[in-house]
């Protein structure tokens, strides 16, 4: 069976996979190989940094012909940064993490699909009422940052499917394998976004230090957290937390978030312990199912299995 959705249709790509634009690890190299395997690949660009950009969106474009798109945080970044990436001519632009109101029309003048990533029925309502040409519901078993009130994906799905109406809803949170993406089509989702398991292809720009801790990561060892953030000085907002891996300052300060908000040598142990490599260049983002994760493949050849995985698990559901 085809799993021809109304995303796959609307970017004319074979797999309704799409790479999560994740900040550090979805490089042009990711998002090419994805693309190049019937899925659509995001950049992760983060707050908009132009240096990187032209060096990862050169990179894109010359390893692939099939549609790419860029992923913002959209408290992080500007109107210019978002009208500079739009120079690219991407096929799509997806916003996360905060109000896309300002970025919106910017996108969509420039006859660009805008995708925006929802964490709550609060941000759902909003990115329908901007008109969202496909919808990212985020369940909180995602790896890095999500809603500090929010919900799973197995609930949460549906609720935003029914909501959106004819707008396509990708799911995210927690699927790493075909079985989660067969799932995701069963709750209503149009596609996957995917995000921890290509943290682990070829192409992740991620340090080989926080690939190995993927690979052999557990679910038990994640944990939903704001401390990373704030021992290391990140201007994430407060609404949203990052479930990691276990982490030596997570221990250290765990019960005690007032205190190192505000004790200086929160930041100087984290500092210190990153200049010695005692600790790893970015906290481990990590999703709950990390456990299904063991391998690194290319991420060309990551899609094509997840496809076949997916149309096999909905085969056996089908025929029982």
């Amino acid at each position: 069976m085809a799993l021809s959705t109304g995303f796959t249709r609307m970017f004319g790509v074979r797999h309704p996979i799409v790479l999560a634009p994740m900040g550090g690890t979805a490089g042009g190299a990711l998002a090419a190989a994805v693309s190049n395997g019937g899925g659509l690949g995001l950049l992760g660009a983060g707050d908009g940094d132009p240096g990187w950009l032209d060096r990862e969106v050169a990179v894109v474009t010359a390893r692939t012909d099939e549609p790419w798109g860029i992923g913002f945080l959209t408290w992080a970044v500007d109107r210019s940064a978002v009208e500079r990436a739009l120079d690219y001519r991407p096929r799509a632009v997806m916003l996360s993490f905060g109000d896309p109101g300002l970025y919106v029309e910017v996108v969509r003048r420039a006859g660009v699909a805008v995708i925006l990533q929802v964490t709550n029925l609060e941000e759902a309502r909003r990115a329908v009422d901007l008109g969202a040409d496909v919808i990212v519901a985020q369940g909180t078993e995602a790896g890095g940052h999500g809603a500090r009130r929010g919900r799973s994906t197995l609930p949460f799905v549906p609720v935003v499917v029914d909501l959106a109406g004819s707008v396509p809803v990708l799911a995210a949170g927690g699927i790493a394998d075909g079985r989660g993406v067969a799932a995701a089509l069963v709750l209503g989702a149009a596609g996957a976004l995917i995000g921890t398991r290509f943290q682990a292809a070829a192409e992740s720009l991620a340090d080989p230090a926080i690939v190995d801790a993927i690979v052999g990561g557990q679910a038990e060892d994640t944990e939903r957290s704001s401390l990373l953030d704030v021992v290391r000085g990140s201007r994430w907002p407060a609404a949203y937390t990052a479930r990691t891996l276990a982490h030596p300052h997570l221990d250290r300060w765990r019960g005690r978030e007032s205190e190192a908000a505000t004790d200086p040598r929160a930041r100087a142990d984290y500092d210190d312990d990153l200049a010695r490599g005692v600790i790893p260049p970015q906290p481990v983002w990590a999703g709950e199912a990390v456990d299904l994760i063991r391998d690194r493949p290319s991420a060309a050849t990551l899609v094509t299995t997840l496809a076949a995985e997916a149309e096999a698990a909905l085969t056996r559901a089908v025929s029982g």
